[in-house]
């Protein structure tokens, strides 16, 4: 595989292959012919499942010999750490390595027009719908995104485009590089959807996270765009200083792209910008939003407004963001990859208006390194107030954390209780999977919340709701 102006790539190692961007672009090399090897511990599906369909051998667990001796380099993973057995073998043998990142900046994105999605909500779905909008319009984007879109069928692409759309996380690149991941990014079209507290094992607080964006705001070149959440006072301070061309999207009047004429349906949602009307099937103010974001990016890049409307309206949507998991006994199961107050709070929101009338129920698994701690201990409780019923499990990994750092869900569970909400807290899945099946009746829908496996629960609720009916 040719990259740019540099050598060809014959093979390559993944350790933490994964990892959603990981896989991704493990998935997308192998596509373009290259030799590809992984490694992991956590392989579940659907990521283990795809990277198998690709061809791609996942070695379970990390071994020194999993690393090929002709690899040209080895991509880590920003999860692995020092006494990884990969890592240390990587730095014995002196191999060439890479943080993922790295990788793409120096052999994908050096000369293209690159367009970088950010911010603490929704990048996965703009991103995704921004990469849509250019495949539908004949442009044949690259892409890199957290997620299997429903129209794109993997989430990494690596064309001969001019254009590479990229989600860009604020999460730190690797062990041996703390900077923000889409500091490597290369920016000319930047959207910021959002700015929230988050990712509070490597952010001190708000602030430190600002300070991140702000350095991502000053590498957008001159010649290039930013566009802002007119609506959210964090975004609008990262306005100062900036020294490339701003364009505030909003619902807000003041907003330089206003969004008007919204209007919210149970399968549908539509609204209009810079004149045009635009229609997504999907659901929520905050799909509103993200959809105008993408709609104003590709009408920067001159995308003809009836190829954004056409792409806007076919969205599949990403796999785990409200995704119908099946329904039995007349219960709907949905899985929701929201791992952050504000996200359940809106899918909840989104929710309660698809199926009006429905007892709600929410299963949570607090699992990411924000929630495992108690930084949102007394904001969690509001997060569930669009649900009927809410069952949180135990705190994933919680043998990492001193006890007065984590979550309490029991807590959490209490506060609920006293705002007369059914409220329940089941450590294990077998004991969450008999309470949901026990309290849900016909007519009644479970999102389950969780950005990890959470040990297969939304097949094992629709087995137990199937054999209950």
């Amino acid at each position: 595989m040719d990259t740019c102006g540099g050598p060809a790539l014959r093979k390559v190692h993944f350790t933490g292959v994964c990892g959603t961007a990981m896989g991704s672009l493990a998935a997308a090399l192998r596509d373009r012919g290259v030799e590809v090897t992984g490694s992991d511990e956590n392989v579940y599906p659907p990521m283990s499942t795809f990277l198998r369909d690709k061809g791609i051998t996942i070695a379970e667990g990390f071994k020194p010999g999993n690393l090929p001796a002709d690899a040209d380099f080895v991509v880590v993973g920003n999860a692995m750490k020092r006494g990884n057995p990969e890592v240390e073998e990587v730095l014995n043998r002196k191999l060439l390595y890479y943080s993922l990142p790295e990788a793409l900046k120096m052999f994908f994105l050096r000369g293209r027009h690159n367009i970088v999605v950010a911010g603490t909500h929704g990048k996965t779905t703009t991103t995704s719908m921004l990469a849509w909008i250019f495949e539908s319009a004949g442009l044949s984007p690259s892409w890199l995104i957290g997620g299997i879109p429903g129209n794109l069928g993997q989430g990494c692409r690596l064309g001969d485009s001019k254009y590479f759309i990229l989600e860009g996380d604020e999460y730190d690149t690797a062990f041996f590089d703390k900077r923000s991941k889409f500091i490597h990014y290369l920016p000319e079209l930047l959207i910021v959807n959002n700015v929230e507290f988050d990712h509070a094992d490597i952010f001190r607080d708000l602030e430190d996270v600002m300070t991140s964006f702000r350095r991502l705001l000053q590498i957008v070149p001159g010649e290039g765009m930013v566009l802002l959440n007119a609506d959210d006072p964090n975004c609008r301070a990262l306005a100062e200083g900036c020294p490339a061309p701003i364009l505030e999207v909003g619902f807000s009047p003041n907003a330089g792209n206003h969004i008007r004429d919204v209007r919210l349906g149970r399968d549908a949602s539509s609204f209009t910008i810079f004149g045009q009307k635009f229609e997504i099937p999907m659901l929520g103010e905050f799909n509103v939003r993200n959809a105008a974001m993408a709609a104003s990016a590709a009408h920067f890049y001159n995308v003809p407004a009836d190829a954004i409307r056409q792409a806007l309206k076919t969205f599949a949507g990403i796999r785990r963001r409200q995704e119908v998991r099946g329904e039995a006994g007349g219960v709907t199961v949905i899985d929701d990859f929201g791992h952050h107050p504000t996200a359940i709070m809106q899918t909840l929101a989104g929710l309660r208006v698809k199926y009006p009338g429905a007892k709600l129920w929410a299963i949570f698994e607090p699992r990411s390194n924000t929630m495992r701690r108690a930084v949102f201990q007394d904001v969690l409780p509001r997060a569930f107030e669009g649900a009927d019923g809410v069952i949180l499990a135990k705190v994933a990994r919680m043998e990492q954390l001193p006890e007065n750092e984590r979550l309490k869900p029991e807590k959490v569970v209490a506060d609920l209780r006293k705002a007369g909400k059914a409220a329940f807290y089941e450590p294990e899945v077998p004991a969450i999977v008999q309470r949901a099946a026990g309290a849900a009746k016909p007519g009644d829908v479970v999102v389950v919340f969780s950005n990890g496996g959470f040990d297969n629960i939304h097949a094992k609720l629709l087995d137990a709701l199937g054999v209950r009916a």
